[in-house]
């Protein structure tokens, strides 16, 4: 299978415990202090649109299937279901330091917040997640104060600079100096299959002003219509943070074109479940 073919990428690595199959990046694998993974479809006990690893509650699937498919995923990273903190994604750039007073919102206790779209701690055991079917995962590591980040943007959040939010949160929080900031670009849409509309392409076009981004980031295809580079616009808000280049990964790993493997809304007409980020700081 040609999604396979990422087994060995620079960018993302294929993984199985199990029947659990996931996805690691081999940035933050070297930086030992964290435990990761990003899930795919495979591996869980799901069914129909669901099948088999989906991670949403509020998508119409049953909740003992949710229950265990975090199970399974909570082994993988040598957790428990009470460890993980979820955030509570509307489209904003809002921000929330979780602690281990938050263990198992989302999951096994009811969220006392909304409008969440990013999660930082530096409490080891407490692993942050994220949800997606398109948008873009932002992981983030402070290998000097030992904290972590975990956010979701899509074009909404990228336009409005969610990395560059992340950062300067980890500033004010930890005292993060950006330098020390490891920083991955998760499986998400690419431009390939990403079409948008003129207003969301002028939106980035005044976001991105400076000489060239803006043919970096849209291809115009004609009749109001653009072809968006998520990817590409998240590094450049990531960089312009002050995150060296050569501390940033960015996954060639597109949900669309492998939506057999990766829930895509997109290519399933939003007729499916939800993938997880997920980022923990181990205890050693």
């Amino acid at each position: 299978m040609e999604w396979y073919r990422h087994k060995n990428s620079r960018q993302v690595r294929v993984n199985q415990e199990g029947e659990l199959v996931y996805l690691t990046f081999p940035i933050l694998e070297e930086y030992r202090q964290v435990n990761h993974l990003f899930t795919t479809r495979m591996g869980g006990v799901s069914e129909g649109i669901y099948s088999t690893m989906n991670v949403s509650y509020t998508r119409g699937d049953k909740k003992e299937a949710v229950d265990e498919n975090y199970r399974r995923i909570a082994a993988a990273l040598h957790c428990s279901v009470e460890d993980m903190v979820c955030s509570d994604q509307t489209h904003t750039t809002n921000l929330k330091v979780v602690g281990r007073e938050d263990g198992g919102k989302g999951i096994t206790r009811k969220k006392d917040y909304t409008d969440v779209d990013g999660l930082l701690t530096d409490e080891p055991g407490v692993y942050l997640a994220t949800f997606y079917a398109d948008c873009v995962p932002l992981y983030f590591v402070d290998t000097k104060r030992r904290a972590i980040a975990l956010a979701h943007s899509g074009w909404r959040g990228t336009v409005a600079r969610m990395g560059q939010c992340v950062v300067e949160k980890m500033r004010q929080a930890y005292g993060t100096d950006p330098a020390d900031l490891l920083a991955v670009v998760g499986p998400s849409i690419c431009q390939e299959c990403y079409e948008v509309s003129e207003d969301v392409a002028s939106a980035f076009a005044q976001a991105f002003p400076k000489p060239g981004q803006e043919q970096a980031l849209l291809y115009a295809r004609g009749g109001g219509k653009y072809q968006l580079d998520l990817w590409r616009a998240n590094e450049i808000v990531l960089t312009e943070a002050g995150i060296p280049r050569e501390q940033i990964q960015v996954t060639d790993l597109c949900t669309c074109h492998n939506s057999a493997y990766l829930f895509s809304h997109r290519a399933s007409h939003g007729k499916r479940g939800n993938l997880g980020a997920f980022l923990g700081l181990n205890g050693n």
